[in-house]
């Protein structure tokens, strides 16, 4: 039972890296890209959307993490789980201090609404969210090693 646990935890936190990577480096970019008020339409579109669902997968995520933690805590690897629950632990912080304060404020711009700094607002959530991606990497690539 322990080896499932290990394998659905590592797949999910993978498939939010995923997520959360190609909001990063692909989304965003091509959304930047479009012409007039069109990105700036998509990326509160986004932020409504995955604003609704990434929550549950942060939390989802650092739950299973420390399921994991506990049912294997005399394993191999069990430093390694912990400490990935540390990185979700850190991103989750950085999510709620950071990054969706300026996202529940993006999500309901409009061209008519939007405040003057808005791209200087975007731009520091997107810095913001570069940080976080290479946190949950980093806690993705430590649940890998453990199942070594």
């Amino acid at each position: 039972m322990l080896n499932a646990l290990e394998v659905f935890t590592t797949v999910a936190v993978g498939l939010m890296v995923g997520v959360e990577f190609a909001v990063a480096f692909v989304l965003n970019p091509i959304l930047g890209a479009l012409p007039e008020d069109s990105g700036q339409l998509g990326r509160a579109h986004g932020g409504r959307m995955l604003g609704a669902v990434m929550p549950v997968w942060y939390i989802g995520s650092l739950v299973l993490v420390a399921v994991w933690a506990i049912a294997g805590w005399h394993h191999d690897g069990a430093g390694l789980v912990v400490t990935a629950g540390a990185l979700l632990i850190l991103s989750v912080i950085m999510s709620i201090l950071l990054l969706v304060p300026i996202n529940n404020r993006g999500k309901t711009w409009t061209p008519e609404n939007r405040p003057a700094d808005w791209k200087e607002q975007m731009n520091r959530w997107d810095r913001y969210h570069y940080v976080r991606v290479a946190v949950i990497i980093a806690a993705f690539a430590l649940l890998v090693a453990a199942l070594a």
